[in-house]
């Protein structure tokens, strides 16, 4: 592998075959007897039992569920014609994977792009227009995906139905999409506390959000009941016709634009590919694609309506696609009652799911009480009856790939990540001789530094013991870097790698969202925690606003200081003036934060 180096795709097929990790393992990911039309019936059948399970929730509240139109909403009914520019920075942009169903490699097709640019252009404005996608691109090839890499890949149930799709037909998708996203962003149509398949958004600013709503309550005295809620097959089971209605009458879709995503979404047919072979062709009467780039938006607006029922009952919400986390924070004295309003709730998005052709595992819901010692000492109540399936208390959570207990000590998340990370470094060093340093250097990144950063501004403020852990697994990786042994110290190394202590790196994370929230470009759900001094009645005159800082909210304990909305408003006003400069782009002030923090560091 030393020649591959500086080819980061011939670096990861090598580094796979020798570790026989994925595909280059060589081992069959299911028994033999099981074929590709085995899995085109399981995914068929599985939309079929949810289906049946919600008819008798559809037929008790009508056709469809009842839809609230604005007094005054605005209204989409075509789309805009395209320029040859903007359908060329779209196709250099989009990832270069090609399909079966292609005629022509995506790479080949982006090297002669010049010469077919405007027949693609044409084609693209040709079906917005006519409010038409042809047949022959809304044609799938489904490949089996396992959910998680420790499940048993030989049950059909732990893997999930990804559509590969024909390059152009996602290229006339990503020109919707802009448009329609356009199009709600500019109207504000867009649900607030969902935080998938959107830009500046990720499962990091949304865990961030919820943990600082539970540790202000926390620092308030109370406990928090924190529910995540599992939905299955939720968009395979997406019914088109309420879909239709909703995008019509909440969300101001009509004309050729509303007919365009009718022909997306019906005539759809799709076959799976295992193992070499084709299933037999069916067609789809129900869902979104998966692997298509409009199917996640329209699943998000199919799904905005559960934030009106979780409002309704005064609790709080957030969503990562149909990863759906409710809570409610309450003195411990009123957990009992907050339980039941909880219970209350979950009946109440289930009997709305089910009329819109979802179902709710209300077997599979994760609950957890969080809150300080002594606090969660009071507490009685360690089950819970959601619909018919009682569900016990854990003393830990899986949220969105960070692992929550009790207390929020996040000592189960930083075992989890060391655990991790080590395993990476032990296989890593068993193809170490065959490797370059920079190829090294490069899968440390990857490997390592990837899972140590990962939602890593929620470690804000937790024990030191906790982030010598991690600091633990970055010294090892980079004394395998850089050859140091161990008796020698870490620091000069960490500085020649220009890799910031873990600490530090909580901070540089922490800095770069409130830089995002300062210019507006970050979740509306963490702007809203970091407010210019300057906005604050009777504040704009003094220092503090014409220097760009943040109003810091009253914290009565450590805990309450961890909180994005003290934390992060605190980090930022740390900085110095410049840094906080509003002509500062993304990237300078990346390079200067970094600087900054290199510089804090060797001045202790």
């Amino acid at each position: 592998m030393c020649n591959e180096g500086n080819n980061p795709r011939l670096l990861w097929r090598s580094l796979d075959s020798i570790l026989r990790r994925g595909k280059a393992c060589g081992l069959p990911t299911a028994p033999v007897a099981h074929s590709a039309d085995d899995f085109q019936h399981f995914f068929q059948d599985k939309v079929n039992v949810v289906r049946a399970a919600t008819a008798d929730h559809s037929q008790a509240t009508g056709s469809q569920p009842p839809l609230v139109a604005g007094s005054s909403l605005p209204s989409m009914t075509m789309w805009r014609e395209v320029s040859c520019d903007e359908v060329r920075r779209i196709v250099l942009a989009a990832p270069p994977k090609s399909c079966s169903l292609d005629p022509i490699p995506t790479n080949l097709l982006r090297d002669c792009i010049d010469a077919i640019l405007p027949y693609l252009t044409a084609m693209v404005n040709a079906s917005l227009c006519q409010g038409c996608l042809p047949v022959s691109q809304k044609k799938a090839v489904v490949t089996p995906l396992l959910k998680k890499p420790s499940l048993d890949v030989h049950d059909l149930k732990n893997y999930r139905p990804v559509s590969n799709l024909s390059f152009v037909s996602k290229l006339v998708e990503r020109v919707a999409v802009k448009q329609l996203v356009d199009y709600l962003e500019a109207n504000e149509l867009m649900p607030k506390l969902q935080s998938a398949y959107r830009k500046h958004h990720s499962t990091e600013t949304a865990v961030l959000r919820v943990l600082s709503d539970i540790l202000t309550a926390v620092d308030k005295q109370q406990v928090t009941l924190l529910a995540l809620l599992d939905l299955s097959a939720a968009f395979d089971c997406v019914d088109h016709d309420i879909l239709l209605s909703r995008l019509q009458s909440t969300f101001g879709l009509g004309g050729v634009t509303l007919g365009w995503i009718r022909s997306f979404l019906t005539d759809r047919s799709q076959r799976v590919l295992f193992n070499g072979s084709l299933s037999i062709e069916i067609m789809l009467l129900f869902g979104v694609p998966q692997g298509s780039v409009l199917g996640p938006l329209l699943f998000l607006l199919y799904a905005a309506g559960i934030f009106d029922v979780i409002e309704s009952f005064g609790l709080s919400g957030h969503s990562y696609a149909d990863d759906t986390q409710l809570y409610v924070s309450v003195p411990a004295s009123e957990s009992q009652a907050a339980a039941a309003k909880l219970a209350a709730c979950v009946k109440a998005l289930d009997e709305w799911m089910g009329s819109n052709r979802l179902k709710l595992n209300a077997d599979k819901t994760q609950l957890i009480w969080i809150g300080t010692r002594q606090q969660l000492a009071k507490l009685t109540v360690t089950e819970l009856q959601l619909t018919n399936s009682v569900v016990l208390f854990t003393d830990m959570a899986m949220d969105l790939g960070v692992v929550l207990d009790g207390q929020l000590s996040m000592s189960r998340q930083v075992a989890a990540v060391c655990r991790s990370c080590f395993f990476q470094i032990r296989q890593l060093k068993s193809v170490k001789s065959s490797l370059t340093r920079e190829a090294l250097h490069s899968l440390i990144q990857s490997f390592v530094h990837c899972r140590l950063d990962y939602c890593n501004s929620a470690l804000a403020g937790v024990s030191k013991v906790y982030l010598q852990k991690l600091q633990s697994v970055q010294n090892t990786a980079a004394r395998m870097v850089s050859g140091v042994r161990r008796c020698e110290h870490i620091t000069p190394v960490l500085e020649d790698l220009h890799w910031l202590p873990i600490s530090q790196r909580v901070v540089f994370k922490t800095a770069l969202l409130v830089w995002k929230c300062v210019r507006g470009v970050a979740p509306v759900y963490l702007r809203d925690l970091c407010i210019p001094a300057a906005f604050v009645e009777g504040r704009q005159r003094l220092r503090s606003a014409a220097t760009g800082a943040l109003l810091v909210p009253r914290a009565q304990t450590a805990t309450g200081q961890r909180s994005f909305a003290v934390n992060g408003p605190t980090v930022w006003n740390s900085l110095p003036p410049a840094l906080r400069s509003p002509d500062l782009s993304q990237n300078t002030f990346k390079r200067a934060l970094k600087t900054h923090l290199f510089s804090s560091v060797q001045r202790h």
